[in-house]
């Protein structure tokens, strides 16, 4: 009986295993970042909460009921209620929906705002950008908060009026994080090969610039978040953003929060602590992002090979070298 040999495919054996993106990211996030994916924990709370407030929430944001004013937390109201008897809990939740609401679109239109400008001063570059970042420059000279309440107090209060501000006043200042990104990748060659071959600039932005500097368009959506959603809340503290009943964190820190302290401190306590949890964990998350996704960041090796430290010289081998040794080259 003639011996029978089982063929094994060793390289099909010590293969990565290939995993898609977002897999990838998420296993990576959890094995590496244990603080960042606490941020997008929290990240997630937050909007899953606020899709399904009308859900979550006991009662209405705005259903007052005198005789239960100031009332401490109990059964019937998990957290207390405010000066005009209404739920805390109810209205913390329906501020989570608004700061999602607020922070969702205004960071999309302000990444519209940068992507626009950035992408344009850093692929024409000349006259243009030197004339498009003199006057980013001048923009980003003016403090932030000054600029939001003046053109607050020129086009009035509400949401949308909110949404169109923060996004200006944050598309503006991030378009030189876009335009950097641009001119770093614009001088590769397979940008330079295009041109040469006769591509057109709309064709040379869309697919191959654009495409390109997506790691650092998505890390920027996720850090510029937290700061739409924290100033939203001090505009409304000062009393130019979503006018009341809208339960923004904001404005229940500001009128009823402080007047109220000493006797309901919950009013004040709640709406802050909320939205210092919320800050933070998505602060967190989007420094593990731009960790994970920028390549310049992830090491040499990555995470994508096994490897293992060999004795003697000290250097870092492939398993697949130390079982089956180097492959020495033909002369």
């Amino acid at each position: 009986m003639a011996n029978s040999f089982v063929s094994i495919d060793v390289e099909h054996i010590f293969a990565p295993v290939r995993r898609g993106f977002v897999a990838d990211f998420f296993i990576r996030l959890f094995k590496e970042k244990h603080l960042g994916a606490v941020g997008g924990i929290i990240f997630l709370i937050l909007l899953l909460t606020g899709i399904f407030a009308d859900t979550l929430a006991p009662y209405g944001y705005n259903d007052i009921n005198p005789v239960d004013a100031l009332k401490h937390p109990s059964s019937k109201y998990l957290l207390g209620t405010d000066n005009l008897g209404r739920d805390m809990l109810s209205r913390i939740i329906y501020g989570a929906r608004l700061s999602v609401i607020v922070s969702f679109a205004a960071t999309a239109l302000s990444i519209v705002i940068s992507t626009v400008i950035g992408i344009t001063s850093g692929f024409i570059g000349g006259k243009y950008d030197m004339v498009v970042q003199r006057f980013v420059d001048g923009w980003m000279c003016f403090p932030g908060l000054v600029i939001l309440i003046v053109a607050v107090s020129v086009i009035g209060p509400g949401m949308w009026q909110i949404i169109f501000v923060l996004a200006l006043q944050f598309g503006i200042a991030g378009s030189r994080i876009i335009r950097g990104a641009t001119m770093s990748t614009k001088e590769n060659m397979y940008v330079r090969a295009a041109d040469a071959i006769g591509a057109s600039t709309p064709r040379l932005l869309l697919r191959h610039i654009l495409p390109n500097i997506m790691a650092p368009i998505i890390i920027l959506f996720t850090t510029r978040l937290a700061a739409i959603i924290l100033a939203e809340a001090s505009l409304s503290f000062l009393g130019l953003g979503i006018p009341p009943p809208a339960p923004s964190w904001g404005g229940m820190l500001s009128s009823t929060g402080r007047q109220y302290m000493l006797i309901a401190p919950m009013m004040a306590l709640l709406p802050g602590l909320s939205l210092t949890i919320v800050v933070y964990g998505i602060n967190v998350f989007g420094d593990a992002m731009r960790d994970l996704l920028d390549p310049r960041l992830r090491g040499g090796g990555g995470s994508y090979s096994v490897k293992k430290k060999s004795k003697g010289d000290g250097k870092s081998k492939d398993l697949k070298t130390l079982i089956f040794g180097e492959k020495k080259g033909r002369n």
